[in-house]
């Protein structure tokens, strides 16, 4: 994934599935289930029990045209272990050192921010995309407000999205949604895989709606 492919992606299948678990195997298993249900992207958190190994697992196995990255990117040196790892692209919670040492190696970076300084912070830094973090907190009025300003911006609401929240974020201008507990829920700490084939399933199918027809 090279830069400008990660908004690509987004403007085509909106959602990135969140992976931020308490086991290693669970974790993996979990990212196995999302690609194979359709989930194009797939966010490993770093602080994930041996995140860097799941990522190059999931990353060797993933079907055409998905991608595996790491989310909870915070230094240089993160950024230099997910390259290692063969990540395709790296998400953080904040404007930190990660979003220009991204850029520099010509790595996608949805970085976090949430107020208009930290927007702009982060886009000029080099994001590809603004993750608005915690999305929840503001709701889609927010986003709205930040687009007037930005349009250029392209923005990834996450934080609190399930898929009805999903659809009024895309309407207020978002380019997709990261989805952590709505989708995964606790399948990456060892919960039910079936359960999460048909959540994945579910959000695949939206996703897939939601592409046509933006």
């Amino acid at each position: 994934m090279g830069p400008g492919q990660l908004r690509e992606v987004l403007a085509s299948h909106p959602v990135m599935a969140i992976v931020r678990g308490t086991s290693a195997q669970a974790s993996l298993d979990a990212g196995r289930v999302l690609l194979e249900e359709g989930i194009r992207l797939v966010e490993v958190t770093l602080t994930t029990p041996n995140a860097l190994a799941t990522i190059a697992s999931l990353r060797e196995s993933a079907p055409a045209g998905a991608f595996v990255g790491a989310g909870t990117v915070l230094t240089d040196e993160d950024v230099e272990a997910v390259a290692r790892a063969g990540g395709d692209f790296v998400v953080t919670p904040a404007v930190v050192p990660a979003v220009a040492a991204a850029a520099r190696r010509g790595i996608p970076c949805a970085a976090g921010a949430f107020t208009a300084t930290e927007s702009y912070a982060a886009w000029s830094a080099g994001a590809d995309v603004v993750k608005l973090f915690p999305a929840s907190a503001g709701g889609p009025g927010l986003l709205k407000a930040l687009r007037d300003p930005f349009p250029d911006i392209a923005f990834m609401a996450v934080g609190g999205v399930g898929v009805s929240e999903a659809r009024a974020y895309l309407t207020a201008g978002a380019v997709g949604v990261g989805v952590g507990g709505p989708l995964v829920g606790d399948a990456a700490s060892g919960g039910s895989l079936d359960a999460l084939r048909g959540r994945a399933q579910a959000f695949a199918s939206w996703a897939a709606d939601a592409g046509q027809s933006s």
